[in-house]
């Protein structure tokens, strides 16, 4: 990209771009304009002084015409459609040109320091200024990285900071609090599926208290540095500082923008906390955990290396499996946790956690290998707590459905991956829209009266397009199928980023084509109990001060929501996993960034540990049983329990056990299988921890017991023999 700068200001061709001597125009090159017009801005006063200056110094002012070419771009205005961003360009301080027509290039630099906060919320609304707005939609505290806009044009919630039109010097400010050592500033334009708007270029000031204000220089001329920023709205922009600078404050001050649009930006700022030896600030929160887990983020090879240590640490409970590959041949590893790994124990429920579906998403993937790590150190250690979770509870921890996606979105960097890339595995497929649509066939089944009786209303059947080889299903989706087909899971969270908020099925709107629909499962009062629960002991969702994530405000939901009422997802897994199998699903968003730095693990961590574990202990909720022959005391494997008032019933598994998620109440329940005669009993669920025991006796029919003895050749006895004459007399 440099040598194309050095080459257009070595043979200045043609027309459009006025360069003074900061050269902040040529930096203008990524922009689109609308054919050879001028992408010119008037400069702001700080501009003209410097270019005065420079005149006085004897440097001529020199002109560069530049041919850009515009790109068509198509705006969808009724529903978003999501594209993987560009590769994320990371650029350096300000180019600028001297007298002998050469550029000066700051030396290389990496970034030393984490991010200040703005996408994750530690910078809070008050922290946040700006010269002008737009809007309060486009105020200040919408000037955050990855932030995303409302639906509507114009609502509260746009997705960046704007200044007015007539605004000739925009700036936007951000006070840390704190002396602060700021390194770099991350941009992005503007995120809107109305509009197309974002800076060009910038300047950078720095202030202690807000008043006198100095700007970050270029290390040869001594001149005020300019920023390349944007050239679309998504690809996020990093810019190292020249020198870092110790203030307080921060401020962003576009210099140019996209032509015919508006000075809009999101931001993320760089920046280390630094000592104040006098003590005239407050002292810096401390982020983190006391635990002494492996805070960082690990690629497959790292997590893979991890999860082999914690087997050889607790071999005892622990085993370590894969359930597939990756479309590029990356396993899918499962780390089983248990006092019995390898074997279900009769009466002990299976639950699993998956994380990473969305390979861009990667706080969940980090939150299962330190929750792996904190179960087996906590075992070691002989904690009550842990300890009867893994003798009375089969774990299952799936901490990358995704690893392509999440390999993709590793290479770019926590803070430059992004909203998007990564989110698809290596086909572009989205996994939480892959699975089978079931829901479709069992509401069309209802509206025709077919439910339970012909119709049933659990373990609906794969639909025979899906299981076709040229099918277009994700060998990750069909590995996670077959992996639900195999175990008896019972219970399910799947772990998402980006919001806030616990959601639960449905997810799939029930009327056709609706955008979002209140659609609950014959489950509500259970899926609402198991969303509240995590969502009561997360710390971070229970702040009552926190602000929203993007566009909508989940606190006053009790940060959870049906997932249908939110945005349909057709095909997605809680739906799948709730029709196909007997597992209840429900989906967390863990955090408003999707992949927070390094910096930030240890307070995640501290938000979510209590809420996974919690949430664990959810499967005893309800009641659990054996149906068994009455005759001879075998489990009856596929027995059908039904509770009466809840039009879905759940199976037993290959030994006659079954669990049935339900909130504290009295039931009816009835216990059914082929060849054997039907049994109803009471079962009460208290509010004392459970599961309640509900067991079964199951009376073979005379037919059942006549066929098995024609089979076994043996001969028929004869209260049999009349007790089958008697039902052919009754026919």
């Amino acid at each position: 990209m440099w040598g194309l700068l050095l080459a257009l200001a070595t043979f200045a061709p043609a027309v459009g771009l006025s360069l003074g001597a900061s050269g902040a125009s040529v930096l203008g090159l990524a922009s689109p304009a609308t054919t050879e017009a001028p992408v010119s801005t008037p400069a702001p006063r700080s501009s003209q002084a410097e270019l005065s200056a420079g005149n006085k110094n004897g440097t001529s002012e020199q002109h560069v015409r530049i041919r850009v070419i515009k790109k068509k771009k198509i705006i969808m205005k009724k529903r978003k459609k999501l594209t993987p961003p560009r590769p994320p360009v990371t650029a350096r301080a300000s180019v600028t040109t001297s007298p002998a027509r050469t550029l000066d290039l700051p030396e290389k630099q990496e970034p030393d320091c984490p991010p200040l906060g703005l996408e994750s919320l530690r910078v809070s609304d008050n922290q946040l200024d700006a010269s002008s707005s737009q809007s309060f939609g486009l105020g200040p505290h919408r000037g955050r990285l990855n932030i995303q806009s409302g639906l509507e044009d114009g609502d509260l919630f746009d997705g960046a900071w704007c200044a007015e039109q007539q605004d000739a010097e925009p700036w936007l400010q951000v006070d840390a609090r704190h002396p602060t050592r700021f390194s770099g500033i991350i941009t992005q334009g503007r995120n809107s599926i109305w509009r197309y708007d974002w800076v060009t270029s910038y300047k950078v000031q720095f202030s202690n208290d807000s008043l006198t204000w100095w700007g970050s220089k270029n290390r040869s001329s001594g001149m005020d540095a300019v920023f390349p920023a944007n050239s679309d709205p998504e690809t996020p922009v990093l810019n190292l500082l020249p020198e870092p600078q110790v203030a307080r404050f921060i401020r962003l001050l576009p210099q140019t923008w996209l032509q015919g649009g508006a000075s809009c930006l999101r931001a993320e700022i760089l920046a280390c906390p630094v000592s104040d030896p006098n003590g005239l600030f407050p002292e810096v929160p401390v982020l983190g955990s006391s635990d002494t887990l492996d805070f960082r983020h690990h690629d497959y090879k790292a997590m893979r290396k991890l999860m082999k240590q914690v087997n050889e640490q607790c071999p005892n409970i622990t085993r370590v499996y894969s359930i597939g590959k990756s479309h590029q041949g990356l396993k899918l590893y499962v780390m089983e946790m248990s006092d019995q790994p390898g074997e279900h124990e009769l009466g002990e429920p299976e639950v699993r956690y998956v994380a990473g579906m969305h390979g861009n998403e990667a706080l969940g993937r980090e939150l299962l290998l330190l929750l792996m790590q904190f179960l087996c150190r906590e075992f070691l250690r002989g904690d009550p707590r842990v300890t009867r979770l893994l003798t009375e509870t089969r774990i299952h921890l799936l901490p990358s459905m995704n690893p392509d996606g999440y390999e993709t979105a590793f290479r770019r960097g926590s803070e430059l991956v992004g909203w998007a890339e990564g989110r698809w595995n290596h086909q572009g497929i989205d996994l939480n829209h892959n699975f089978a649509d079931l829901n479709t066939p069992l509401w069309e089944a209802e509206d025709d009266g077919l439910v339970p009786d012909t119709v049933p209303n659990h373990h609906l059947p794969l639909p025979t397009y899906y299981t076709l080889p040229n099918a277009t299903v994700a060998p990750e989706t069909r590995a996670v199928i077959k992996w639900m087909e195999r175990i008896p899971f019972v219970l399910s969270a799947n772990l998402h980023g980006g919001e806030l908020v616990v959601s639960y099925p449905f997810d799939m709107t029930r009327t056709p084509w609706a955008a979002r629909e209140l659609t609950p499962t014959p489950d509500e009062a259970v899926f609402r109990w198991l969303s509240t629960v995590y969502a009561g002991t997360n710390w971070a969702m229970q702040d009552p001060d926190r602000r929203p994530c993007h566009s909508q405000d989940f606190s006053s939901y009790g940060n959870i929501i049906n997932g249908a009422d939110w945005h349909t997802v057709p095909g997605s897994m809680n739906d799948f996993s709730y029709l196909h199998t007997n597992c209840f699903e429900v989906t967390v968003e863990l955090s408003c960034d999707k992949f927070p730095h390094e910096n930030e693990l240890r307070q995640e961590w501290e938000n979510n540990k209590d809420a996974l574990l919690t949430y664990l202990e959810q499967v005893r909720m309800g009641i659990a049983g054996v149906v068994r022959d009455k005759d001879t005391e075998i489990g009856i494997a596929d027995a059908v329990i039904a509770v009466d008032g809840i039009n879905h019933d759940v199976t037993t598994a290959w030994g006659g056990d079954y669990w049935r998620l339900l909130t504290p109440g009295d039931y009816v329940v009835t216990a059914s299988a082929e060849g054997y005669h039907a049994a109803t009993r009471n079962c009460r669920v208290t509010f004392e921890e459970g599961p309640v025991p509900c067991n079964f006796h199951l009376t073979k029919t005379p037919k059942q017991r006549l066929r098995e003895l024609l089979a076994a050749g043996a001969k028929v006895p004869p209260d049999l023999r009349r007790r089958l004459e008697r039902l052919r007399g009754q026919n």
